[in-house]
């Protein structure tokens, strides 16, 4: 069974915004890679400390046939340095797995599938 590895930028540390629908949502989509025969599971992080260390734990908990970086992490320019981790950990941690982005928390199972 494919495996993949979703991650979020955490929705109860965005401001602003309902975090328990959006989490209900994301945790929506990722029963659907069930569905459709992938193994997966969600990293949610926020940008600071415990990033790093959360990050690493989740890449090396397997090896990963794809990592997905959502676009809450790739489309905040604040959050560059983020998005910079985030990509150099995946290389570092799971350099077997392909890298794909979503265009929205719905999208997720799509963008994994692109390289599957």
């Amino acid at each position: 069974m494919a495996s993949a590895l979703i991650i979020g930028y955490d929705p109860a540390a965005i401001p602003g915004v309902d975090g328990s629908a959006l989490r209900a949502a994301l945790d929506a989509e990722l029963a659907r890679f069930g569905e459709h025969g992938i193994d997966a599971a969600m990293a949610l992080v926020t940008f600071g400390p415990s990033a790093e260390p959360a990050l690493v734990a989740s890449l090396a908990e397997r090896p990963w046939d794809v990592v997905v970086v959502g676009g809450g992490i790739r489309k905040t320019e604040q959050l560059l340095p983020l998005f910079e981790l985030v990509v150099n950990l995946i290389r570092r941690h799971a350099p077997q797995a392909a890298l794909a982005f979503n265009t929205s928390g719905g999208d997720s199972v799509e963008a994994a599938r692109r390289w599957l």
